[in-house]
């Protein structure tokens, strides 16, 4: 079996409480026996899958796999084209460990704002500074390193203030409020493992 969240803000991709104020997936009502294959970090949101398939784990998180995810951060300030560019080709170091390239881009324009329009409010909200802006980008992945994409843009300068997994595969996260989950039919889990 093989399902999909949308693993709210604020909560552990675990089902065990680690002693902080974060809650767990145990709290979910999902189905005995599943294990979360991948993780999303407390402060982070959007598509997690569960499964009880331990075959699967390997399958989409190994980078020799080149399995695509895609995210969404709102950063603080503007990104220049150098400064995507600087991204996508990797190199940049995070944690003693040299990011492989991806793909990275702007979300902006009509098309893009609809899609962003269409996630929910975060709670509690991301801070707002009247006198700094913000921007979207959508970041396309085939590794997942520990709080990657967050080290990522405050290394270019561009701190993450919300971060949404939208993407696995070409499975686009297929519900809208935080905290609900599904089991995947045929076709949505052939998007996941055949993108």
């Amino acid at each position: 079996m093989l399902f999909a969240m949308y693993k709210p803000f604020g909560v552990l991709s675990q089902f065990t409480a680690d002693g902080s104020s974060h809650r767990s997936l145990a709290e979910f009502g999902l189905p005995a026996g599943v294990y979360p294959i991948g993780r999303l970090d407390a402060d982070s949101e959007g598509l997690l899958l569960l499964s009880n398939e331990a075959a699967l784990n390997q399958r989409l998180l190994n980078p020799r796999h080149a399995h695509p995810r895609e995210y969404w951060a709102q950063v603080e300030g503007i990104p220049t084209p150098d400064t995507l560019r600087r991204i996508s080709q990797g190199g940049l170091e995070i944690q003693g460990h040299r990011t492989l390239p991806c793909r990275v881009w702007m979300l902006s324009g009509t098309d893009a704002e609809a899609q962003i329009a269409t996630l929910p409010e975060r709670v509690p909200p991301v801070r707002f500074r009247r006198t700094i802006p913000t921007a979207w980008i959508a970041l396309e992945l085939t590794e997942g390193k520990n709080r990657q994409v967050r080290r990522v843009t405050a290394a270019v300068g561009f701190p993450t203030l919300r971060l949404v997994r939208v993407r696995i595969g070409s499975l686009m996260l297929p519900m809208t409020k935080p905290g609900t989950w599904r089991e995947l039919t045929m076709h949505e889990r052939m998007q996941v493992l055949h993108p």
